[in-house]
């Protein structure tokens, strides 16, 4: 079956859009020679449209175009003029960012004005971030013998291979894109199958950019297919993904059996929130509830674990369930939606199936525990309480609303529940103690940890995590590193 590139579609609140289909190589967009995939709107279980997705071939001709781009072209640029296509890139983003914000919350279900905001807003600090980067990445020079002059060098990788996730679909490639384009390297993306619209149309606006022809190639289609043969590419210099451990473990595994490509993986969390007898309760309250409840609760650091101590559990429980009340779920369009649908049918039933595994294992339902409206993938924010770490929705990432709290007696206690975990993305404490905050972020082992606020970014500060959660850094210049190779070199000075 063929179709055209551009097609039409209809939104939930009765508007149309114009959206691209193909696969974008070489800056051009053409069809590809994998199955077509259909993209659901979550919130009306609906077909949007028909996307093409990539065979072999489609990401062989994909990495040729990026391999040959890099060898005769982009390493080759001047790492100022790196930095100038970068930024223009970014000033058609701000120029079409109602675009990017209504594909996002059409194709994902969050809410339009959170994915234009925050998700496209962010998304675009970060191009300019890494724009500034583009012609300060240098090496340095050594003092070893007065024989010898040796400086080293900071070298882009190549090719790039990307993997990206449905839930930040904008952002999640501006994290990877940025710091890759800074460096000098040349790269080869997949976006999720859920969700492709968004990053097909940035693939329009790195065109019109400027940039020269396979520096950017955008794909679709199924990890077991398209991303596995991404992964094991022998042209691919380096893999940088997001999304489950499981997916992350074949491709550590496809580096291994291929060319040990170097790998960053950011992966799942489980997220520890630590509330103290000391703390701020409402202060405590707000931000534990957009920790846990931002973007659906569809994000790898999500604060899905509360511990609160004892003597306070029962105010700070009221205080959060009344935050919880003021979510407003609805019809992504609608200018007061803060939540909207989980990404799909398979992953509603999943969070579903979480909440009934933990009424099981001995978790009361406070607050939620059901379908929102009889249309859409829409779960009611849950809040499970009586909660322990033997529990399996305690233990396994449910990537959805749903939050448990649990009580804890001494400091010491709970960064043992914090530490409990196969994962170590993100954490928080909240404690008006600055000795506490100290060592609980100090013993807590994640790779970020926020006190008395969750879920603060900046482009300025990296963000990756511990244990099964990965490693590597994204964001700030800890970034550069994940995209660079360091070159020695060494000049003998013949005596006079």
């Amino acid at each position: 079956m063929t179709q055209s590139d551009i097609q039409s579609v209809r939104l939930s609140n009765g508007k149309t859009a114009k959206v691209h289909t193909y696969l974008f190589i070489n800056n051009e967009f053409v069809p590809g020679h994998g199955p077509l995939i259909e993209t659901i709107n979550p919130a009306n279980e609906e077909v949007i449209c028909k996307v093409h997705s990539a065979d072999n071939s489609d990401v062989d001709k994909a990495v040729d175009s990026a391999y040959d781009c890099f060898q005769n072209n982009w390493r080759k640029v001047a790492p100022s003029e790196r930095g100038r296509l970068i930024n223009k890139l970014a000033d058609l983003m701000e120029r079409d960012i109602d675009e990017l914000a209504l594909l996002d919350a059409l194709d994902n279900g969050k809410a339009f004005t959170v994915a234009r905001d925050v998700d496209i807003r962010e998304s675009i600090g970060c191009y300019r971030y890494f724009a500034g980067w583009s012609d300060k990445i240098h090496g340095k020079t050594i003092d070893t013998t007065p024989d010898k002059m040796t400086y080293t060098r900071h070298e882009a990788l190549g090719v790039v291979g990307a993997v990206i996730p449905w839930n930040y679909p904008t952002m999640m490639a501006a994290w990877k894109f940025a710091p890759a384009l800074a460096t000098g390297n040349c790269i080869v993306m997949k976006s999720s199958e859920l969700t492709p619209l968004s990053i097909l149309k940035f693939g329009e606006l790195v065109k019109e950019a400027g940039f020269p022809p396979g520096v950017i190639n955008i794909i679709t289609g199924f990890g077991h297919t398209t991303g596995q043969h991404l992964s094991t590419h022998p042209k691919i210099s380096k893999m940088a993904f997001t999304g489950s451990t499981v997916t992350g473990r074949r491709i550590m595994e496809a580096s291994s059996n291929s060319n040990l490509k170097k790998l960053q993986l950011e992966l799942g969390g489980k997220s520890a929130q630590i509330v103290c007898a000391d703390a701020d309760l409402e202060n405590a309250a707000f931000w534990a509830c957009g920790g846990i409840f931002n973007n659906h609760g569809q994000s790898c650091n999500a604060g899905s674990r509360i511990f609160v101590h004892e003597s306070v559990h029962d105010k700070f429980l009221e205080l959060f369930i009344a935050e919880t009340k003021k979510i407003k779920i609805g019809d992504p369009f609608a200018e007061d939606t803060f939540q909207g649908p989980q990404i799909s049918k398979p992953q509603f039933d999943k969070i579903l199936s979480y909440i009934e595994i933990g009424k099981k294992e001995g978790a009361k339902v406070a607050f939620g525990g059901q379908r929102w409206g009889k249309k859409g993938y829409y779960i009611e924010p849950t809040v499970l309480i009586n909660c322990h770490n033997k529990m399996k929705m305690m233990r396994e990432e449910i990537f959805g609303p749903v939050v448990g709290i649990g009580k804890f007696s001494t400091v010491e206690e709970a960064i043992e529940l914090a530490n409990d975990s196969d994962y170590g993305l993100a954490g928080c404490v909240y404690t008006k103690d600055i000795n506490t905050a100290i060592h609980v972020t100090n013993e807590v082992k994640a790779g970020t940890m926020w006190v008395n606020c969750f879920d603060v970014f900046d482009q300025s500060t990296p963000f990756g995590g511990y244990k099964q959660s990965g490693f590597g850094k994204e964001l700030g210049k800890y970034a550069l590193q994940e995209y660079t190779q360091v070159k020695t070199v060494k000049y003998y000075i013949n005596k006079l």
